[in-house]
């Protein structure tokens, strides 16, 4: 047991262990308690080690080379670990994105909030937007949102960060909520809505877009996230009457 183990680079008691649990059972076992493995259980332990390797529990390792003596089982198994690998990726980007903008909040001396114009469709709205306007919307713009890799995600934010930034020029030229180029922006926030699923904006719905975008106005209006967001009450202010005149006009 112990060459095996010197040879494999585990340890002995890693190797007690696999016979515990019967992952890997030695040929024989002497008087003396001493383990002694063949060929055939020194070929098994090489395809637990590899297996391990991929961070596979030792439970499915188990039962990817118990079930069939072919490759088709521990294909599968493989196929399987490689899925939870992926999801687990994707969840350790959006960690790393996580504390990566709390942290350059904190340096900026501002609590953390929720990326920039995405409020009222990720988790923490989650209350707020099955309210509004329904699970399937909340589930639908949640999953769009979290599937994007952290590198699409901060291309959405930069460009978010252009529509707001031309409202706040807007409100600069002294340009009115019905001005030709204040009404040419609201309807370049409303194209914005659309590409996001699970909105009425995104699904063509006419009525509910209309409502949806008159309660994202209010919301704008009110909130003093969306005030900072866009940079003053005022600001937010524009972009909510705006809308609103946007919508009334395209409605009817």
């Amino acid at each position: 047991m112990h060459e095996l183990a010197e040879r494999a680079g585990i340890s002995g008691r890693t190797l007690r262990h696999y016979h515990r649990i019967g992952l890997l059972a030695p040929d024989r076992v002497g008087s003396d308690g001493y383990r002694y493995y063949g060929p055939r259980a020194v070929a098994r332990l090489q395809r637990v080690l590899l297996l391990r390797g991929t961070g596979m529990p030792l439970a499915q390792i188990a039962a990817a080379l118990s079930a069939s003596t072919s490759t088709a089982t521990e294909v599968e198994a493989l196929v399987t670990q490689l899925e939870a690998l992926h999801s687990e990726q994707l969840a350790l980007e959006r960690r790393i994105h996580a504390v990566e903008h709390t942290l350059q909040m904190r340096q900026e001396g501002r609590e953390p909030q929720m990326d920039l114009m995405l409020q009222g469709f990720n988790d923490a709205y989650e209350d707020d937007v099955v309210r509004r306007w329904g699970r399937e919307a909340f589930e639908a713009s949640n999953r769009w949102w979290h599937e994007m890799t952290v590198n699409q995600q901060r291309d959405w934010k930069t460009r978010n960060e252009a529509l707001v930034e031309q409202w706040d020029q807007l409100a600069k030229d002294g340009e009115t909520p019905g001005s030709f180029a204040a009404q040419q922006h609201a309807a370049t926030h409303i194209a914005w809505f659309a590409q996001i699923p699970g909105t009425p904006t995104h699904a063509g719905d006419e009525a509910g877009a209309a409502a949806m975008i008159c309660g994202m106005a209010d919301m704008y209006e009110t909130n003093p996230d969306f005030h900072h967001t866009f940079g003053g009450p005022d600001v937010a202010r524009l972009a909510a009457d705006a809308l609103r005149i946007h919508v009334g006009a395209s409605t009817g």
